[in-house]
């Protein structure tokens, strides 16, 4: 796609009733539908590329002008006032390998409908904005096929150099530019400025399911990091190696495994989060000892001393399986993100929003990754969530409920009026991602 391909904002009239919000979330459902419920739609692929081209025609028959930028993200924009910077807000329609049909993409549809909200209350003169209005679609947030994550957000703000977003590949070998081509999402428009930002998306977790509560603001996003371990051992016969000749590289890595599980009894209940999610055998044959394994391990934390004492506790005991197995294990810091503060005067905006649509409301921190993270790097941003039904996400039976959804698009259409009108207007962002990498 190019700048030359835009689409022009219809004069029809704004859909913005509840059910054409549910209307339009639950046709997203189509777009990588698997048969247990959820969505495959990974970035890149053709699934991901026709759910952003109905994008692009639902957001043009909202009256909005919609453009995309150098490393595919999509903008749509109601215009009020000529050379004004804008308030951006959304989320992301790609999703996880099996993934569920509400992370990311409620946050799309709900910023798309609070944005056709406010513009009908600013075209009959009850709203006098200061700032545009643009809905965002990100890029490839999952990092499911291409890393890392948050790429097309961590690209538009300066933290991640385009050309290399644009070269990194698949497990496949397709890159990033030609899985952008192939949906025809490769722009040239410019990226908007950015006076606030604000992303609406389901928690998650079960906190506020637990707490009985409609909506969180968000406070402030948890330390991570990833360390990248290539176990190396010796690749040999199954049938022809005795036991005590192998240098098995799969049984120290399951070992590993387990010590990343393990870790968090050391520390406070709830407030530290590890796993392995990537696991990787080489040779992978039924008759061969492993050689080689590479695996990731993701360590999160509320404190960032609770991550850093996790990761010297894995490293020595990583350390000490070594010499125990007689083999090499080779460990690599990675995706290092500080802790990002969300600004208060967001917090307290969510808390008045949630007050004046009639919803409960409670503060919150985010676990997980979102652009909201990346953003809040250059423009003060607000962040917002919804309950998870038993706080399942990444899987085909994440779900929250229609009345849930309903009422953060009513709490969410009041922060973008605050939003349009300057209530952030000079508030400082937040504070940067320790690391380069993102």
């Amino acid at each position: 796609m190019t700048t030359a391909v835009q689409f022009a904002p219809s004069t029809r009239t704004a859909d913005v009733t509840d059910e054409d919000f549910l209307a339009d979330f639950h046709h997203t459902t189509v777009y990588g539908a698997t048969e247990a419920g959820g969505i495959d739609r990974q970035a890149g692929t053709p699934e991901h590329g026709a759910v952003r081209a109905w994008f692009r025609e639902r957001a043009a028959a909202l009256g909005m002008t919609v453009t995309v930028d150098g490393i595919g993200n999509q903008y749509a924009t109601f215009t009020w006032i000529d050379d004004e910077p804008g308030v951006l807000i959304g989320s992301h329609l790609d999703s996880q390998p099996l993934g569920g049909r509400f992370d990311g993409t409620y946050g799309v549809i709900a910023a798309l409908h609070a944005a056709a909200r406010v513009n009908d209350e600013v075209r009959a003169g009850r709203l006098t904005p200061t700032h545009n209005l643009t809905v965002v679609d990100w890029f490839n947030e999952e990092g499911a096929r291409f890393a890392p994550s948050i790429m097309g957000s961590s690209v538009m703000v300066g933290l991640l150099d385009r050309e290399k977003a644009l070269a990194t590949t698949d497990p496949a070998g397709v890159t990033v530019k030609e899985a952008l081509e192939s949906i025809d999402c490769l722009g040239t428009d410019p990226a908007p400025e950015v006076a606030a930002y604000a992303e609406i998306h389901i928690e998650q977790g079960r906190i506020l399911e637990r707490e009985q509560t409609t909506v969180g603001a968000v406070t402030q996003s948890w330390y991570t990091q990833k360390l990248l371990v290539a176990v190396r051992g010796e690749q040999s016969h199954t049938g022809a190696t005795i036991m005590s000749d192998r240098h098995d590289a799969l049984v120290a890595a399951s070992r590993i495994v387990l010590f990343t599980e393990d870790v968090v009894e050391n520390f406070e209940p709830e407030k530290i989060v590890t796993s392995v999610g990537q696991f990787t055998v080489h040779p992978n044959s039924p008759i061969v000892v492993p050689r080689e394994v590479d695996l990731v391990i993701d360590l999160r934390a509320s404190k960032k001393q609770d991550v850093l004492d996790a990761r010297d506790i894995l490293r020595r005991q990583i350390a000490d399986l070594a010499v125990e197995r007689g083999i090499r294990i080779d460990v690599e810091d990675y995706d290092i993100r500080d802790i990002q503060h969300y600004p208060v005067d967001g917090v307290e905006l969510t808390e008045k929003a949630a007050a004046d649509a009639g919803v409960s409301c409670m503060r919150i921190e985010t676990m997980a990754g979102h652009d909201s993270v990346a953003v809040n790097r250059i423009a003060p941003s607000v962040m917002v969530f919804i309950p998870s039904v038993d706080g399942v996400s990444h899987c085909e039976r994440e779900f929250s409920t229609d009345a849930d959804m309903v009422a953060g698009v009513t709490a969410f259409t009041q922060i973008v009026r605050r939003l349009v009108t300057g209530a952030l207007d000079g508030t400082t962002p937040g504070e940067p991602f320790a690391g380069s990498d993102v």
